[in-house]
């Protein structure tokens, strides 16, 4: 049986992450890795950085401490959203216990949201 290790919740402004992003557009290879920006939707974006903010949330860290890259959203065939972990969030989940992920995210034209759920 899984325990919960910790609990993540974020809420992200649509219309001001698009604006960060328009300002900063380096900041989307920092911030996302691999086919999260195939969908460049500002909600869709919003989302994932919601579900990045999350993670850090459930494993009690906070912004600065892993490189944001490292934690990828991902969705299997089915649509559902998946967790990889690389490099120095994985290491920091491992070393927290972290076995498994429960991710939600959900997102409008003005707000996106996620709740992660850390289990050992």
């Amino acid at each position: 049986m899984s325990t919960v290790v910790g609990v993540g919740f974020d809420l992200v402004d649509v219309d001001r992450f698009a604006r960060v992003m328009q300002r900063r557009p380096g900041l989307l290879s920092r911030v996302f890795r691999g086919d999260e920006t195939n969908h460049p939707s500002p909600e869709r974006l919003a989302a994932r950085f919601a579900v990045t903010e999350a993670v850090l949330k459930s494993l009690g860290l906070g912004l600065g401490s892993v490189r944001l890259a490292d934690i990828e959203t991902v969705r299997t065939a089915s649509g559902e959203p998946r967790l990889v972990l690389h490099g120095s969030a994985a290491r920091m989940a491992t070393e927290r216990g972290v076995t498994a992920w429960q991710v939600s995210l959900s997102h409008t034209d003005r707000t996106a949201g996620a709740v992660v759920v850390a289990l050992g």
